[in-house]
């Protein structure tokens, strides 16, 4: 979608100017946020007949890139929050698109996910805490460790146990208007890494009329498989991809210019071996990225499930190898730059926060968790097709 790509591509000095500050104190990038409603971003995959851009999962790989190449942490909120967006196009019922998916196009109508619960961590197919029912109205009691930009939303998609008697693995799917819900943030995002996503622990509580339920009652894995886990690996893999894209770059038109660190030549084999490999990293994950960014675009063209064992094997290691490679590929341009220019936060390049940034890929969503899948359906599949 070339429109979008220009408009992220135009937005990307004003998410890179206020980068450094929302990382040093932990705030929310509002100006940010702001600059991505107001040209239509937070739309990009609503339909056009809802008044949005009419994207679709390849666009949302393509513009993540670019937006994470100014600020990670603002293109991991926008990301997710279109992952959110897709999971209400392809799975909430008519009337809940037709109220809420105008106000997403038109308003920038930010909607948050809450997955997480203190008894289970991340794992997304499961859940503790049962949904009520009082009078029709669907009742929502809730504490979540994370919740990216938590205090900033204007809705909230929530995962629930289906109902008091239903095992942990039936879970529903809640759509809640801020409105609607008493937010109080019970713990503090003090992180290492992407600072400024505020991914804050939250107790939410409200009612919900019965239209805001997404997909069929105690049938959100049907909504994982289909939308929510494809669209979140393939935007977290787009933004970290976007962010060691952008550390190479900066490097490298660094070590061109005038202002190239007297300690570095380009001419040193260490330093040209540094640049390959970064380089390698980045390019395995790009083309495994665009890879599984093809084929969830092709299955869903033609209708064909996401859920055969030898895909999720490959939507798995997408965010494996993007997670690890991408760090991967800015810890060798620390390596490359020193003390003085890899390490440094004021240096010339932002690789320090980059580093911090990307080291938290592998634990959003444990790969330890995600290689333990593989592992369990690589026993059934071995080694899969080629290609």
């Amino acid at each position: 979608m070339r429109d979008a790509l220009a408009l992220a591509t135009d937005l990307v000095p004003t998410l890179a100017q206020h980068a450094t500050e929302a990382d040093a104190s932990g705030a929310f990038p509002r100006e940010s946020i702001e600059a991505l409603r107001d040209v239509g971003l937070f739309g990009l995959l609503v339909p056009t007949e809802y008044g949005g851009m009419g994207g679709g999962l390849g666009d949302l790989v393509d513009v993540s890139v670019v937006l994470a190449g100014g600020c990670l942490s603002t293109a991991l909120i926008w990301a997710m929050h279109c992952q959110q967006v897709d999971v209400l196009v392809r799975h909430a019922g008519e009337r809940l698109r037709t109220e809420l998916l105008p106000r997403v196009a038109k308003e920038g109508y930010y909607l948050a996910s809450v997955t997480t619960e203190p008894s289970k961590g991340g794992h997304l197919l499961s859940a503790s805490s049962a949904l009520l029912t009082e009078e029709e109205e669907l009742v929502v009691r809730r504490s979540a460790p994370v919740v990216t930009g938590g205090e900033h939303a204007d809705g909230f998609l929530v995962t629930m146990r289906a109902g008091p008697d239903c095992p942990a693995n039936q879970v529903s799917l809640v759509h809640l208007h801020r409105e609607q819900t008493e937010a109080e943030v019970v713990r503090d995002w003090d992180a290492m890494g992407m600072r400024a996503t505020r991914s804050v622990g939250m107790e939410l509580s409200g009612m919900a009329a019965g239209y805001q339920l997404v997909g069929e009652p105690g049938g959100f894995r049907r909504v994982a498989v289909d939308s929510m886990i494809p669209a979140g690996h393939l935007a977290w893999s787009s933004c970290w991809l976007g962010a060691a894209r952008a550390a190479l770059d900066g490097v490298v038109s660094l070590l061109r210019s005038r202002q190239r660190p007297g300690g570095i030549s380009v001419d040193s084999e260490m330093v040209r071996h540094r640049l390959a490999r970064a380089r390698v990293d980045v390019e395995l994950s790009g083309t495994y990225l665009l890879r599984l960014r093809d084929e969830v675009v092709d299955r869903r063209r033609q209708g064909t499930p996401l859920d055969d064992r030898s895909f999720q094997i490959r939507l798995d290691t997408l965010k494996v190898a993007c997670s690890e490679l991408t760090f991967s590929a800015v810890d060798r341009l620390v390596q490359l730059g020193g003390a003085m220019t890899g390490y440094l936060r004021n240096s010339p390049v932002p690789l320090e926060r980059h580093f911090r940034d990307l080291r938290s890929a592998s634990l959003n969503y444990s790969n330890d968790r995600l290689l333990g899948a593989i592992g369990a359906l690589t026993l059934l599949d071995g080694a899969g097709r080629f290609p």
